[in-house]
């Protein structure tokens, strides 16, 4: 993809496009957008906090996974890790890539939607393997497989990667293509134009949507209900004295997870039912690894008994309480509007694929690369969830 310019002749409000969110997501759209070849137009971001220091991207666990249960965001991922693969040649930044696999172990009650995840996934030619207890033990020692009826291994294109550095790189790369990025908040929302909190108004041709937590609360500006809301999670570092060897990113079914990260380890959980209100306070929950993680972690790894929280952050994502699916594509009456919000967690590792979707929909009026019309907003209204059995 080329480093265009734009050219110095006047560029019309109905050309240009402003995109509202610089995470991931946004500056991915932006990126790939200023390097559209048929492009002419302008593309500012409004992003509320150059800093980054609370955007879901910058918070992420950063992983990447081909185990879904809906064909489209197998799809996602697959163009995602190519694109990894590759961001030292596109962006110009190694994203440390790992590929050790995702491991998702069920009990006797989950079972069933485990197989039938897997007869989707080997569908898509995804490599994964299904493990009964005693092929788990023997792929990976340091596991109990108390409990376990069933487990699913990603043995290629799954894993963790720099999160951060590729937000930071499609930012970067976007304003070298000259994208302009304008630190101020979006307070209301037009087909064609945003208001700021420093009270300008900007027009332009299309605006996209891109806000993630936030975007449902920006999209009732606008009297459009987008059921999106920031959902608070945990995630916790933590060192063992003994580490028990060759780690996949793995999913007990507690819904308690952990991942290596250099020599320490990574892990969260799903807050317990009462305890997931929307807009939480962005403040970590101790008391989730007293009272679920590291019960889950000593009784699934006994390396981990004795594990030591040496560091925890919190950040939002994006959920979509609806179908935990992305929402992408114009809005059916305002089609100056896009959506790119929505991902349920899946955003940095789906950047990639939906920065190119959405690019290709502006400036050729339809999707090439990958067909996202699924994921539209018109599904909400229309009462369709696409549901995703395996959200993390």
């Amino acid at each position: 993809m080329g480093g265009r310019k734009y050219s110095h002749r006047m560029t019309r409000a109905s050309d240009s496009v402003i995109i509202v969110g610089g995470g991931a997501i946004g500056s991915s759209i932006a990126w790939h957008l200023t390097g559209e070849a048929g492009f002419e137009g302008r593309v500012t971001v409004i992003e509320r906090d150059p800093t980054y220091a609370r955007a879901s991207s910058a918070l992420s666990a950063s992983s990447i996974r081909q185990q879904f249960s809906t064909p489209l965001n197998i799809h996602l991922s697959r163009y995602g890790i190519g694109f990894l693969r590759q961001a030292k040649e596109r962006l110009g930044v190694d994203l440390g890539l790992r590929e050790p696999g995702y491991l998702f172990l069920a009990s006797p009650a989950g079972e069933g939607v485990l197989r039938a995840n897997h007869a989707v996934q080997r569908s898509e030619n995804c490599a994964v393997d299904l493990l009964d207890p005693a092929a788990l033990v023997s792929r990976f020692p340091w596991v109990s497989a108390d409990g376990i009826a069933l487990a699913s291994h990603g043995t290629a294109n799954e894993g963790w990667f720099d999160g951060p550095s590729l937000m930071q790189a499609f930012r970067r790369k976007a304003r070298e293509q000259g994208a302009v990025y304008r630190a101020d908040e979006v307070v209301e929302l037009g087909p064609r134009s945003v208001r700021l909190a420093s009270g300008e108004r900007l027009e332009a041709g299309t605006v996209v949507l891109a806000a993630g937590a936030w975007s449902g609360g920006l999209a009732a500006t606008a009297g459009i209900d987008l059921p999106v809301e920031p959902r608070r999670r945990t995630v916790f570092v933590f060192d063992v004295r003994e580490p028990p060897g060759l780690t996949p990113l793995t999913i007990d079914p507690s819904g308690t997870w952990f991942r290596p990260e250099g020599r320490f380890y990574l892990a969260g959980t799903t807050p317990a039912e009462g305890n997931d209100p929307p807009g939480a306070p962005l403040e970590v929950q101790h008391q989730e690894w007293d009272d679920m993680v590291w019960p889950a972690l000593a009784h699934r790894v006994p390396a981990f008994e004795a594990a030591k929280v040496v560091n925890a952050w919190a950040g939002y994502y994006e959920y979509n309480t609806f179908d935990q699916n992305g929402i992408v594509g114009r809005h059916a009456v305002q089609d100056g509007l896009v959506f790119a919000t929505g991902f349920s967690g899946h955003g940095i590792q789906q950047s990639p694929a939906v920065g190119r979707a959405v690019a290709e929909l502006i400036v050729h009026g339809a999707y090439r690369s990958l067909d996202l019309s699924s994921f539209g907003h018109e599904r909400i209204s229309q009462a369709r969830p696409i549901r995703e059995l395996n959200v993390v």
